[in-house]
């Protein structure tokens, strides 16, 4: 008899269960002190509510099986379809906006590769029912206070934020055809692990002319937002958006964050359903996958049957909050820097891939410090010691 856990599962024995659990009170602690409150739904879902959502083709990726009763049900590869039944299921008794977290386990039948396993726990922060640009402002600054929390200022991770609304407006703006956005989307998701040429001809292929298609790669990558105000100062859907983004970066400011922010329209995520504001976060050097991500999908809801609600979210997979942590705390406490976190290995940062919500929360490995121990603190005091030499800690 096998001795292991199954392929891509993994044992927490005590040492792995207390970083978890370190990591998860962070997570709680400051979805708290932003006004959210808990729930969990069952981790057995219809097998229907994903293929509602996804697609047939979504039930390869699935633990999906008959139970005795002879339903076709699945284990949970995701949270939003399960919250989105929820709501709809109290529309009109929730008080609005809604306001919720959830630190769900999720299993997904994927192959095993590093950074990706067959579950994970992920944070997931939800506000239903509120349009305003203060809601995405607030997602992103919890999702900064949860890195500041575990220790990481903005020396350590940026915050990429991009809108989706923006990028349509520019693209329409130097001549795409509004047929051919959706592969402009596509060839922008995939700026940081393509060549131009490439990245060119999936857009002519789409009808866009060469002259657009460059021009369009040309913005995104400059991602100059006073070069806009100046060139697209007659286009009124430009202005609405660089408008919103100016709203967005001072709420941002009176939340403290605002030094983690960098506008950056190679941010994208790759699922269609997102409508406006979208991020995602990287460590400082760019040397792992997204640490989490989020943004603004107003129409998921209708599209799963309910009513249609406003809707920002923020998802956290853990696993790159530790990595980026860790990447901070190595001269410190000398550890390399798959360890702490389990032996993911270091990547390249890959921030139009679209898969920041499904980064595993692996565990912190069996060799890792704990943080109830000396040396998470040494590594904590000699990051603010380093800051205050460089003239000022700023937690």
């Amino acid at each position: 008899m096998s001795t292991g856990a199954l392929p891509g599962f993994r044992d927490f024995y005590p040492e792995q269960f207390a970083q978890r659990a370190w990591l998860f009170e962070r997570w709680r602690d400051v979805a708290r002190r932003f006004g959210f409150v808990e729930y969990d739904g069952p981790p057995l879902e219809p097998l229907e509510l994903y293929t509602k959502k996804s697609g047939d083709e979504i039930v390869g990726q699935l633990y999906n099986f008959e139970d005795k009763g002879g339903r076709q049900i699945s284990l949970r590869p995701e949270m939003t379809p399960t919250v989105a039944r929820m709501v709809a299921a109290r529309a009109n008794a929730l008080r609005k906006p809604v306001r919720w977290f959830s630190v769900p386990q999720l299993f997904r039948y994927e192959r095993q590769q590093k950074g990706r396993l067959r579950e994970h726990f992920q944070l997931n922060v939800d506000i239903f029912g509120e349009s305003d640009v203060a809601a995405d402002a607030e997602l992103l600054a919890v999702a900064c206070e949860i890195m500041r929390s575990c220790g990481l200022g903005p020396d350590d991770v940026v915050a990429r934020v991009s809108d989706r609304r923006l990028l349509t407006a520019l693209v329409k703006g130097v001549g795409v055809p509004d047929a051919a956005i959706g592969a402009v989307f596509g060839a922008v998701d995939k700026i940081e692990r393509e060549p131009a040429d490439a990245l060119v001809k999936k857009m002519t292929d789409a009808g866009v002319s060469a002259d657009a298609a460059g021009r369009v790669l040309a913005l995104v990558k400059a991602s100059d937002f006073d070069a806009l105000r100046v060139e697209f100062a007659a286009d009124p859907e430009v202005t609405a958006a660089l408008e919103r983004f100016d709203a967005y970066r001072a709420l941002l400011e009176a939340h403290g964050v605002r030094e983690y922010l960098k506008l950056d329209l190679t941010i994208v995520r790759g699922l269609a359903y997102y409508t406006g504001i979208v991020f995602e976060l990287f460590d400082a050097k760019g040397e792992f996958r997204a640490v989490c991500g989020g943004g603004r999908y107003d129409n998921l809801l209708s599209a799963l049957g309910g009513r249609r609600h406003a809707r920002v979210r923020l998802r956290d997979g853990g696993r790159g909050v530790g990595r980026a942590a860790q990447g901070a705390r190595e001269d410190a406490v000398g550890f390399s820097g798959d360890r702490l976190l389990g032996g993911a290995g270091r990547r390249r940062a890959s921030p139009g891939g679209g898969r920041a919500g499904r980064a595993t929360a692996r565990g912190w490995g069996e060799r890792g410090v704990s943080p109830e121990g000396p040396g998470v603190r040494q590594a904590v005091q000699g990051r603010q010691q380093r800051r205050r030499a460089r003239g000022g800690h700023r937690g």
